[in-house]
């Protein structure tokens, strides 16, 4: 598996749905942002990575 933070949102969203949670809270949506890899939608809203990869496992424990 990739790292998450290389992969989409669109493809974390649809492999994890649960993830859209997070994406909420952080404002990040699928239209948008969704062909972007984590990583790169992180550095373009000015979102700490680390704390979004930590919110996301924290929900999806099957990401890890």
């Amino acid at each position: 598996m990739d790292k998450l933070e290389d992969r989409t949102v669109e493809e974390i969203a649809k492999e994890f749905p649960e993830s859209l949670k997070v994406f909420q809270q952080y404002r990040i949506d699928l239209c948008c942002g969704g062909r972007l890899s984590l990583a790169e939608v992180a550095r373009k809203h000015g979102i700490d990575l680390g704390w979004l990869l930590r919110d996301l496992e924290k929900i999806a424990h099957v990401l890890k």
